[in-house]
């Protein structure tokens, strides 16, 4: 199997490219996500690669972190989601905001996708939401956090846990502080915060 590509960027569109390693050119499939973070064409590239093999082709599905590959991987585990269909879920959500979605079983955003519709979607969170950690989905989802914050916000929730307080209700003391003012940046405040509420 194929783990990861490095080599130089021959060409470049917005749902493949093709990476030249050693005299070889490899077509790969890719999400908007990943084009995004895609350097020029003539450059040097790393791409972390899904190898599908199938009777009548072999086809390799790249991605510009391995988060997205797991992302990916994952997505494409739920009945009925091939690759074309995980490729537009990376598409249309950061793998933050994708696990943000499944945690908190929010089928709706998911069927805001294009080619996702109401009942995909809704299996999609329904098969995954157990395999999602719901603190590192908060944690790392893009749009309700920054990078920065999402450490700090999962220091606070970890902290209400080991103080007793269950994963979700932990998650939402430290989303009703959030909400409350977004620009907390400490975990002291946030979990001080969260324990008067």
């Amino acid at each position: 199997m194929i783990a990861y590509l490095n080599g130089t960027l021959a060409e470049k569109d917005i749902t493949r490219v093709i990476v030249e390693c050693g005299g070889v050119g490899y077509e790969v499939f890719i999400p908007i996500s990943t084009f995004d973070r895609l350097p020029a064409e003539g450059e040097r590239v790393k791409l972390f690669t899904h190898h599908e093999v199938r009777e009548d082709a072999q086809i390799l599905f790249g991605f510009a972190s391995a988060a997205e590959r797991e992302a990916f991987a994952l997505v494409t585990t739920v009945s009925g989601v091939g690759p074309k269909l995980a490729l537009a879920v990376l598409s249309g959500l950061t793998v933050g905001d994708l696990q943000l979605a499944i945690s908190q079983g929010d089928a709706k955003r998911l069927a805001t996708i294009k080619g996702i519709g109401r009942k995909t979607a809704e299996r999609i969170v329904v098969e995954l939401r157990d395999k999602i950690n719901p603190i590192e989905a908060l944690a790392n989802a893009t749009s309700v956090v920054s990078k920065e914050q999402g450490a700090v916000l999962r220091d606070a929730m970890l902290a209400l846990s080991a103080l007793g307080f269950s994963e979700e209700v932990a998650r939402a003391k430290v989303q009703q502080v959030l909400a409350a003012d977004p620009s907390l940046s400490d975990t002291e405040t946030i979990l001080k915060k969260a324990l008067s509420s």
